[in-house]
């Protein structure tokens, strides 16, 4: 059985010991992600990627608060990020969520696919990969960039929670979209 983990001790460590210790982990079920988890990023793995972290998420106008998720069926589900600002939370990027192979070790993790929606983040090819550190608190590992390189290079936050219900749909879906190597390359090997 995983150890579990509390935020206070995830917030302790490096990306290294972040990846290290989401290996150890286990995938939440479709069913499990249900509602709003409070969000925040974790130790980032270089100067860039605090750089670009920071800079979508900590917009003094527009500041990341969390991630909404709903299943739809056994298998799949919906999903947004939520900022908040001049007063009012708002929904944006979605994604399509799904039990999938991790990119890291292979093993399920509950994954959110960008790519599914029109957005700037599913242009960018964001993928995150998502387990359970303790009842209520989840590791994530988010993944952006159009190279395998830059696919490889992960971006820890956590999420706690559920904090609040599923507020709404957002987005509007890719016609025909399939998710492809980019977006599970454990999947498809």
């Amino acid at each position: 059985m995983a150890e579990d983990f509390t935020e206070q001790a995830l917030g302790r460590l490096t990306t290294a010991g972040l990846l290290e210790a989401f290996t150890g982990m286990d995938a939440p079920a479709v069913q499990e992600m249900d509602g709003e988890y409070a969000a925040r990023l974790l130790a980032q793995p270089n100067a860039f990627a605090v750089l670009t972290g920071h800079g979508c998420v900590s917009n003094p106008l527009m500041r990341w608060a969390c991630k909404g998720f709903r299943p739809v069926d056994g298998d799949s589900g919906r999903g947004y990020n939520a900022f908040s600002g001049l007063g009012r939370l708002r929904g944006r990027y979605p994604m399509r969520t799904l039990v999938a192979p991790s990119r890291y070790d292979g093993r399920p993790a509950y994954t959110l696919i960008y790519r599914a929606f029109h957005s700037a983040c599913g242009t960018l090819h964001m993928v995150d990969e998502v387990r359970r550190a303790a009842p209520g608190v989840y590791l994530g590992m988010g993944t952006w960039g159009f190279t395998d390189r830059q696919r490889r290079v992960p971006r820890p936050f956590l999420l706690t929670g559920p904090t609040a219900p599923y507020r709404q749909d957002v987005g509007r879906p890719r016609a025909g979209f399939v998710p492809g190597l980019r977006e599970l390359p454990r999947h498809h090997a």
